[in-house]
């Protein structure tokens, strides 16, 4: 729950600008909702800086979401928030295809290609968590070594056992659904503490899963000498399902509601509600507005909203001497007052890209020259086909189950490895059903009234989507920049991005388009993949063409190392040049796998608040 915006613990800019706080926060996503709850819950006195006006911490601005959602015709992940100039988000909508030389700036991003990336990040209160998927595998240990073990990529400074503890507090205060017989296996390399339980089981596999499941069972692949059998199985999801009564030796888990204190409706159990990315309708799912609700309750931490950090300024010694903050009047109008915030450690909790665009913007280019470098974001591919059987399609959350048997082998030596997702929402992502099935069976089926809602039944009920995260290894050539030229409308530079998948990637993007066709063939389905040259996504790959999405997590642009000569934070994710500053979030991840990265984002933040309450 969340005290309405006006009861948050809060101080007015006037107070801001003459005291220094323990600790000051750049964004209220995952990370900095952890971190500024952890340092509170310690005595620490915290100021969060959120960019965003605050609409979501009540449940009648949440409401506002929701409405704006429904009502509009173009559901993408951004439909639900509304448009703010002085804070500029990317759109799905804003991807084109870039032409050599001539950098794209239609958006937010501003793209120099050569690919053209649809990623997307929401700049709201609880920031992109409020359109997340909500799922939480953990990352493997063969991710940690990829050079060790692949020769391909770097290793962590760290080993992955060493969060383990870590990781089970973030599944804790993220409400984790999932079980543990379920997740752990041994060909994953994938294993939890002895005794250890989700804080709830697992949310039910899809219809849709069961007969992809049941129509594979049986199937191996082959791969660089290696036999992999194929199945479903279910993704650990950060939403509510049913608590496990033998959670921490029996004590059990209070899942966590919606955002307000007043509200009886909302927070429950998962409805299996079709829309829950961009914004889930009862609040199910966790957003980092369930952490804040707790930190903002605590009258050492405070939140400062409609304030953009715009430059960070150092000391002769290198440390951080304050923030510059520009806070707008109202959204609609580019005006804005000036204030410096100032605190004993500043933690940077964006997210990669604009962890990286603020950095440089304030001229902190790393002496190694990697800040904004080795940006990543999983490459998805999707495949689509039509069951021979009414199968389900559009009931369920997005996602519940997929095919995980190739996150790990010998393989990723040579290819990128990934995890199949099975999406419930039928051909959406990948051509726009159900309007395009509309348009389809009107213009050349001619089926009106009746026969045309039957006809729309008959088609939806049997499409299968299945999308391919793959693997991106860091790529200094993958990067986030600024220039002067590129300014949003408070004059703050807009991100620079340049970004092609690795061959590495590719070469796995190519292996999961025989895998689809296979899985299709075994499912009886009809295959209507179809790559369109013009899409802005397209890619030539052996002389096969391929269309890859983003996936919105963004990583690898202030990476992690065991020293300051080819990284950009230490283990605890603290700047090598400038000790007073932490670079949370994605950005600090040298790999990121094949798993979806906000439980890792999440565990991590956990670490470096312990490491951040050792100095202050």
């Amino acid at each position: 729950m969340i005290f309405p915006i006006g009861a948050m613990q809060r101080t007015n800019s006037e107070k801001v600008g003459t005291e220094t706080y323990d600790a000051v926060i750049v964004g209220s996503g995952i990370a900095g909702a952890i971190i500024a709850n952890e340092l509170g819950r310690s005595g620490k006195r915290v100021l969060v800086l959120e960019a965003g006006e605050g609409t979501g911490s009540t449940l009648n601005g949440y409401h506002e979401y929701l409405t704006r959602y429904f009502a509009t015709a173009y559901k993408d992940n951004q439909s639900p928030y509304p448009t703010n100039p002085d804070v500029p988000m990317p759109r799905s909508s804003d991807a084109r295809k870039i032409t050599p030389g001539i950098p794209l700036t239609s958006g937010y991003l501003v793209q120099n290609g050569p690919f053209g990336t649809d990623t997307t990040y929401t700049r709201v209160f609880a920031g992109t968590s409020l359109h997340w998927e909500a799922k939480t595998p953990r990352m493997l240990p063969s991710d940690f070594r990829m050079q060790d073990d692949f020769g391909v990529g770097v290793n962590w400074p760290i080993a992955h056992s060493s969060l383990n503890d870590y990781y089970e507090k973030a599944e804790h205060e993220l409400g984790v659904s999932s079980d543990v017989s379920v997740q752990q296996d041994p060909k994953l390399d994938l294993r939890f503490r002895t005794g250890y339980d989700f804080p709830m089981h697992s949310i039910p596999l899809s219809y849709l899963d069961k007969v992809v499941d049941r129509g594979i069972r049986g199937t191996s692949v082959e791969l660089f000498g290696e036999t992999f059998d194929l199945s479903v199985r279910s993704f650990p999801q950060a939403r509510n399902g049913v608590p496990n009564p033998a959670y921490e030796n029996g004590k059990g888990f209070a899942p966590v509601g919606a955002v307000d204190t007043v509200q009886s409706e909302m927070g429950g159990r998962c409805q299996g509600n079709n829309n829950c990315v961009p914004i889930c309708p009862i609040q199910a799912k966790y957003h980092a507005g369930k952490t804040l609700a707790k930190a903002l309750q605590n009258p050492d931490v405070h939140i400062l909203t409609q304030s953009v950090a715009s430059k960070i300024v150092m000391d002769e010694n290198g440390r951080v001497r304050h923030i510059e903050v520009k806070r707008y009047h109202r959204p609609s109008s580019p005006e804005f007052s000036s204030l410096n915030v100032t605190g004993k450690v500043y933690v940077l909790c964006t997210n990669a890209i604009e962890n990286a665009r603020l950095m440089l913007a304030s001229g902190l280019q790393s002496r190694n020259g990697l800040v904004g470098r080795n940006l990543m974001d999983h490459a998805y591919l999707l495949s689509w086909a039509l069951m021979p059987q009414d199968c389900g399609t559009m009931r369920g959350t997005n996602c519940t189950g997929g095919i995980v048997n190739l996150r790990n082998g010998r393989f990723r030596t040579h290819q990128a490895a990934f995890a199949a997702d099975i999406h419930n929402d039928g051909w959406g992502w990948a051509v726009g059903s159900p309007l395009y099935d509309l348009r389809l069976v009107v213009d050349q089926q001619n089926l009106f009234g009746p026969e045309l809602r039957k006809e729309l039944v008959r088609r939806i009920n049997r499409q299968l989507l299945l999308a391919f995260m793959i693997d991106v290894l860091p790529d200094e050539n993958n990067r986030v920049s600024v220039d002067p030229r590129y300014l949003d409308d408070l004059g703050n530079m807009r991100p620079v991005i340049s970004y092609t998948p690795p061959e590495y990637t590719m070469r796995g993007a190519a292996y999961a388009r025989q895998l689809a066709r296979l899985v299709f063939q075994r499912l009886g389905a009809a295959d209507y993949t179809a790559y369109d040259p013009a899409d802005y996504g397209y890619i030539t790959y052996e002389d096969e063409g391929y269309i890859i999405r983003g996936g919105n997590h963004l990583a690898g642009t202030h990476i992690m190392g065991p020293s300051a000569d080819r990284s950009v934070v230490d283990e605890n994710q603290r700047s090598w040049e400038h000790e007073n500053l932490y670079l949370a979030g994605g950005g600090s991840m040298p790999t990121i796998g094949t798993s979806n990265i906000s439980l890792t984002i999440a565990t991590l933040s956990y670490k470096s608040a312990e490491a951040i309450l050792r100095v202050i």
